[in-house]
């Protein structure tokens, strides 16, 4: 059961994935979780670090898209300010928007990459897709109440794989 949660590559962040090795495996659109994987939950606009981070994964001809179960309000910054695609009420894990996105861009499941630091939303949807899952670490311990409430459902995840080897935070890996 809990297998579905292991994501196939673990990173500390967006900024240690080799997305010229991604591309190498034949990767053309790279998925984004918003909140704590690019940056920390309440900040509503990219950084200069964070731009130059997706014009260089452009440079590479991957496509970039913004994956958030948050509103439109709250993802609009990040399209406009990084001119890339998005997806907003995504309602991750569910495979609603996973299949449109594939539909609207023609990518079969092996040309996709989802990266994320959230294991029930962001690794389990990509999984359930059968795109390659890319965990990152969350970029703040300042979280919602919602999100702090997720985090504990996801550490009986993380223990469960712990015990059974299969996961280590901390132990990176590609």
């Amino acid at each position: 059961m809990f297998e579905k949660f292991i994501p196939d590559k673990y990173y500390k962040s967006i900024y240690d994935i080799d997305y010229k090795a991604l591309k190498k495996t034949g990767i053309k659109c790279v998925i984004f979780g918003l909140s704590n994987t690019l940056v920390p939950e309440g900040v509503n606009m990219p950084d200069k670090k964070l731009k130059d981070l997706m014009e260089y994964i452009k440079d590479l001809d991957l496509e970039i898209i913004i994956m958030s179960n948050s509103s439109k309000k709250v993802v609009t910054p990040f399209k406009e300010g990084l001119c890339v695609d998005s997806s907003y009420l995504s309602f991750k894990p569910l495979k609603y928007k996973y299949k449109k996105i594939a539909k609207i861009f023609n990518y079969k499941y092996y040309e996709v990459a989802c990266i994320g630091s959230n294991f029930l939303f962001d690794i389990l949807g990509a999984n359930r897709m059968n795109y390659t899952s890319i965990l990152v670490n969350p970029v703040s311990i300042d979280e919602y109440a919602v999100t702090k409430l997720n985090r504990k459902l996801e550490n009986i995840v993380v223990n469960n794989l712990t015990e059974k080897n299969l996961f280590k935070r901390g132990r990176y890996y590609d």
